[in-house]
C-alpha cells in the first residue's frame, strides 16, 4: 500500500475486507476507475456507477514482458 500511495498519480489507497470493492468505489466515486486488461466494465464492482456519475472505466493492457516476477528474477541474477 505504502508503495502505491507514493506514486504521483494515485491520489487514495484504501484497504478493503469485503468480497468486492463495490461499496467503497461507490462512496468514492473516482474519476477514473482503472484494472487489468481481463476486467471489462461489466465484471467490475462499481464501474457503472462511476460511469453513471460522469466518470470512466479503463482496462489497462497486459504488459507480459515486463511482469513484476520476470522483474525480480533479473534483480536477483537469475
Amino acid at each position: 500500500m505504502a508503495v502505491l500511495a507514493g506514486l504521483a498519480a494515485v491520489d487514495l489507497v484504501v484497504p478493503f475486507d469485503a468480497e468486492t470493492p463495490r461499496d467503497l468505489i461507490v462512496a468514492c466515486l473516482p474519476d477514473v476507475l482503472v484494472k487489468g486488461g481481463d476486467y471489462t466494465a461489466d465484471t467490475t464492482a462499481g464501474a457503472s456507477e462511476v460511469i453513471a456519475a460522469g466518470g470512466r472505466f479503463v482496462a489497462i493492457p497486459f504488459a507480459t514482458a515486463h511482469s513484476t516476477s520476470a522483474l525480480i528474477a533479473k534483480i536477483r541474477g537469475f
